[in-house]
């Protein structure tokens, strides 16, 4: 991870909610293979893809404020964060990063020229991504938000 440090910010922090596999076997925690796939309204696949655009969005120029934000959201939706890059392209620019989640990832690019954010949040598993907006919502301010949701992995 070290080698990414030059590019951009690089964030170790795991959530709370990861647990080790080793916890997990001395605790006697089941190791066996999972489906993470979701069923819901009789449909079943991988995991919700969620669009949001934020228009008159502020705080969009901050690696350090965008990750607090994302790893916000993530908790919100109940996710287990693994790891975190964010990159700032100039004093003034705008941010591009990702939260590796567990069960997917949380993506962002900015242009604060433009206040305006398009971020992706792919979540599998018992995770409701939905939960994660109001984090969003509270972190930059948007005068708008576009949503969009794709349903990824659909079982035929």
């Amino acid at each position: 991870m070290n080698a990414l440090s030059p590019l951009g910010m690089v964030s170790e922090l795991p959530s709370s909610n990861q647990i080790s596999s080793d916890a997990e076997r001395n605790a006697g925690v089941s190791t066996e293979q999972k489906d993470y796939f979701v069923e819901k309204d009789g449909v079943k696949f991988a995991g919700t893809h969620l669009l949001v655009d934020l228009w008159g969005a502020s705080n969009l120029a901050d690696p350090e404020h965008i990750d607090r934000a994302l790893r916000a959201a993530a908790d919100a939706a109940g996710a287990t964060i693994l790891h975190g890059h964010f990159h700032h392209f100039s004093p003034n620019g705008g941010v591009s990063g990702v939260l590796v989640l567990a069960e997917s990832h949380i993506s962002i690019h900015t242009w604060p020229e433009r206040d305006f954010a398009a971020i992706d949040i792919f979540m599998c598993g018992a995770c409701n991504p939905y939960h994660g907006i109001p984090a969003l919502k509270e972190a930059f301010r948007p005068q708008s938000i576009n949503l969009g949701e794709q349903r990824r992995g659909l079982v035929i």
